[in-house]
């Protein structure tokens, strides 16, 4: 029923900057917390930001002051904006969201992926 629809990701040389989207569709009662990961080939998957309903961030280091998670409550979706590339940014990125259907059901959902290559 509720989908996370990803968009964004590309090519990119170092320095440059993408932004990220995740829309979230179907029946939403609320969605207290949204976060954005990553998987680099052969590195395990990490956590690169998150945010809550209201409003606090959280930022992995390596991306802390170039990275910034954002929402639109009233479209459900969501954003990373990210700044100052590097190649050790190149993963495919994933959106994570708590989405609550009711207000008393809740379950994860995740985004298909999308590739951000960063190289020049």
């Amino acid at each position: 029923q509720v989908q996370l629809v990803e968009s964004g990701g590309g090519l990119v040389q170092p320095g440059g900057s993408l932004r990220l989207s995740c829309a979230a569709s179907g029946s939403i009662f609320s969605i207290p917390a949204m976060g954005w990961y990553r998987q680099a080939p052969g590195k395990p998957r990490e956590l690169v930001a998150t945010i809550t309903s209201g409003g606090a961030t959280n930022y992995q280091d390596s991306v802390k002051g170039r990275f910034t998670i954002s929402k639109d409550n009233a479209r459900n979706t969501w954003y990373l904006q990210m700044n100052s590339l590097k190649p050790e940014d190149t993963a495919v990125y994933l959106c994570n969201a708590q989405i609550k259907r009711t207000p008393l059901r809740s379950a994860d959902y995740w985004g298909q992926g999308t590739q951000v290559t960063v190289s020049s």
